[in-house]
């Protein structure tokens, strides 16, 4: 799947009309937002020409980075290490072909416990992901 940007690659296993994004609660990603998107199975690349080109946030509970196009500024994906494993989700914004997901679902991962949501992000986000640059 192509995304907006020239900063990442997504590849899921089904059809975009497979998946309902989800719409975070928190201010954070109300304020930006952001509707995630993530295939447990797929993998994730997120490409960056340099340093500048990635800019990155501590998230609430500060178990993710926030990952931001350094040029635009757009929030493009969260990442977490679990078990040493870098798993993400994309913000379902940035791809080309948004229209062609469901609403997105509200979610509200500010009312599970930090164990709770490591648990949740391990079981839905990518397992997959490489964070590249240059």
């Amino acid at each position: 799947m192509r995304l907006r940007h020239n900063l990442r690659q997504a590849d899921l296993r089904n059809n975009a009309g497979h998946y309902t994004p989800r719409a975070c609660d928190c201010s954070f990603c109300v304020k930006h937002g952001a509707a995630y998107l993530s295939d447990a199975q797929g993998r994730l690349t997120i490409r960056a020409e340099n340093l500048d080109s990635l800019r990155h946030y501590r998230q609430g509970s500060r178990n993710a980075d926030c990952l931001f196009c350094g040029t635009c500024g757009v929030l493009v994906a969260l990442v977490c290490h679990i078990d040493g494993r870098l798993h993400g989700t994309i913000n379902s914004r940035i791809l080309n072909d948004v229209q062609s997901f469901a609403e997105p679902a509200k979610v509200s991962p500010k009312s599970l416990t930090v164990q709770d949501k490591l648990m949740r992000w391990k079981q839905m986000w990518f397992s997959d992901v490489v964070v590249e640059l240059g």
